[in-house]
C-alpha cells in the first residue's frame, strides 16, 4: 500500500484538529481564532521566510518554509479545501506558461526590474 506523501499526512493531521481541544493543540487554537488569525499567522510566517531568503541563511529558509506551508494548510483546511484542488489549479496552469496564465485571467504582468535597482 502506498504511504501518503508527507504534506498530504499533515493536512489529515491538521483536518483532525479542527474541532479538537484548542487548549492541547496549537492547530486546534488556530481554528478556535479563526481566519484572520490564521492569515495573519500565514503572513508572518511568509515575511519570516522572506527575511530568512534575504538573509541567504539556507538552513531557516527550509525551518521558515516549513512553518509556512504548515500555516498554508491550516487556511486551506480553515477554507474548507483541498490538497486535490490545490493540485488541480497547478496541473491547471501547468499547462500554460506564466504570462499567459496571468493574461488570461486579466492579472496584470509585474514590471520586471533587478532587486538592486530601484523602479523608476
Amino acid at each position: 500500500m502506498d504511504q501518503p506523501e508527507p504534506l498530504d499526512r499533515l493536512f489529515a493531521t491538521i483536518a483532525s484538529r479542527r474541532d479538537a481541544d484548542p487548549a492541547s493543540s496549537y492547530t486546534a487554537s488556530l481554528f478556535a481564532r479563526g481566519r484572520p488569525h490564521i492569515a495573519q499567522k500565514l503572513g508572518e510566517e511568509a515575511v519570516e521566510t522572506v527575511i530568512a531568503a534575504l538573509c541567504d541563511d539556507e538552513r531557516a529558509i527550509v525551518r521558515e518554509a516549513a512553518d509556512l506551508l504548515y500555516h498554508l494548510l491550516v487556511l486551506l483546511a480553515d477554507a474548507g479545501l483541498s490538497m486535490n484542488e490545490v493540485r488541480a489549479e497547478l496541473a491547471r496552469r501547468s499547462r500554460v506558461s506564466g504570462h499567459a496564465e496571468k493574461a488570461a485571467r486579466g492579472a496584470p504582468l509585474p514590471p520586471y526590474f533587478p532587486l538592486e535597482q530601484e523602479p523608476r
